[in-house]
């Protein structure tokens, strides 16, 4: 559990790094977001798929359902609860009525991010290797993560310290997950399930439909380019 906590240390370490290339408006930093976000979707989806699925199935039969249930519950909290949602820079201010809207998409995200740490922690607990890639994942979109909060907290009125404050309260969520889980045992038993769920959210509702709106060809090559880094990351951590 000391390493999940460490790992889990330096995945919210990148969500401080997401809040602040937009609280700075460094556009070369944007670039590299985009780049960040397809590469991030495809390592993503291989994890959930090839690595964490597989796992959760050998541990329960019936962990199919616990994946799913793991999907719509990010889907309730980030495109049912708070409707205008998406990963990456929100820069429609006229979609954003209140400060509200950032407090709701902040909360969204914390469950997003709390299950983030879940992961890491039920990664580990089944081996290194195997939590080591669970982390790359989430490493991966920590940072298009922070860019996310900052900028709807941004964009509906909450301000910079607003903004820094809600990146910093994700790596705590993030800490907290790794914590809990090691505490409570329907979450060693279901996590790693539940959080093949949300990676699978995050990587296929979240990041891939903006991977899609950017249109251009290096960030969609960028896809292919994160799944091919699953499996060289894989060979490197057996």
């Amino acid at each position: 559990m000391n390493a999940a906590l460490l790992y889990a240390l330096i995945a919210a370490g990148a969500n401080l790094a997401g809040g602040l290339v937009i609280t700075t408006a460094n556009p070369g930093g944007r670039i590299t977001q985009r780049l960040l976000i397809g590469f991030g979707a495809g390592f993503m989806l291989a994890v959930a798929l090839l690595a964490m699925l597989p796992h959760a199935m050998e541990q329960d039969a019936s962990a199919a359902v616990t994946v799913l249930l793991g999907y719509l519950l990010v889907h309730l909290t980030q495109h049912v609860l708070t409707p205008h949602f998406h990963f990456g820079e929100e820069t429609h201010h006229d979609a954003m009525i209140g400060r509200w809207v950032g407090l709701a998409a902040l909360g969204g995200l914390l469950l997003h991010t709390f299950f983030d740490g879940v992961a890491i922690a039920s990664g580990f607990g089944v081996s290194q290797s195997l939590g080591g890639l669970v982390f790359m994942a989430i490493f991966l979109h920590k940072i298009p993560e922070g860019v996310t909060v900052a900028s709807i907290m941004l964009a509906s009125g909450n301000g910079r310290r607003g903004a820094l404050g809600s990146v910093l309260l994700l790596g705590v969520f993030t800490l907290l997950g790794v914590m809990l889980t090691a505490q409570v045992a329907s979450l060693r038993h279901h996590g790693l399930a539940l959080s093949a769920g949300v990676t699978l959210y995050v990587a296929a509702s979240n990041l891939i439909p903006e991977v899609q709106r950017e249109g251009s060809w290096p960030v969609a090559t960028s896809v292919f380019l994160g799944v091919l880094s699953f499996w060289g990351t894989r060979a490197l951590l057996l």
